[in-house]
């Protein structure tokens, strides 16, 4: 059984470098919807494929 491709996740401050923003906007993002939060209580990831979705214009 397979379970598809795994999920890359990082921590905010590297998905803000990733899309070129600063976290502020990583967490208005995940607040608006449009990106998922990951992690636990006070850990919060992003999925990077997903940012980079999101910056591309492809979600």
């Amino acid at each position: 059984m397979s379970a598809g491709p795994r999920r890359r996740t990082v921590p905010t401050d590297l998905a803000a470098l990733a899309a070129g923003v600063s976290e502020a906007t990583i967490r208005k993002w995940a607040s608006r919807g449009k990106l998922t939060r990951h992690g636990r209580p006070g850990r919060a990831e992003y999925d990077l494929d997903e940012v980079c979705d999101l910056v591309n214009g492809r979600a």
